[in-house]
């Protein structure tokens, strides 16, 4: 098993000033099973670990899921994605994804245990586990989507103070 780390961060959205507190957010990541190799520096294989979206301490995720963007290629019939935090819960939003029998455009469905999970004090990141593979994929795209939500209480830098009176 190996982790591999393609967050960079929130996707390329921000994380709302403490104003916008409470207001969920969309954040979205593209996961290149090629990239994912090469950042890897060998196969995929069952058991990795994708690391593809960050979230920030004290945030609520209160949905994640994945999308097939381009069909997987190179992989045997037998691939299934997980979707979570890992050590928290690695298959809370998507448990058993069949990856080789999925068109682009297809949406994996949320896990039947599914329930939105809060990060603490210390951030975390949204995974991709390549939960079974004989042959793990070497092409093809995941889009890996998430709804956030600040939980934070105290003042984010900049905020100003008639944001915390009344």
């Amino acid at each position: 098993m190996a982790t591999i780390d393609l967050s960079n961060g929130l996707g390329g959205a921000p994380r709302p000033v403490r104003s916008l507190t409470n207001i969920p957010y969309f954040v979205e990541k593209e996961i290149d099973w090629a990239v994912a190799a090469t950042t890897k520096a060998s196969a995929l294989a069952a058991a990795d670990v994708i690391e593809a979206i960050d979230v920030p301490a004290n945030t609520m995720v209160l949905n994640a899921g994945i999308e097939v963007t381009a069909v997987a290629t190179g992989e045997s019939n037998d691939n299934t994605l997980d979707l979570g935090i890992t050590g928290v819960d690695a298959d809370c939003f998507v448990d058993g994804f069949d990856l080789d029998a999925a068109a682009a455009g297809a949406y994996a469905q949320n896990a039947a245990a599914y329930q939105p999970l809060i990060v603490g004090a210390t951030a975390d990141t949204i995974d991709v586990l390549i939960a079974t593979a004989t042959t793990a994929p070497t092409g093809g795209k995941i889009r890996v989507w998430a709804l956030l939500c600040n939980i934070d209480a105290k003042p984010a830098p900049g905020g100003v103070d008639r944001d915390t009176l009344a």
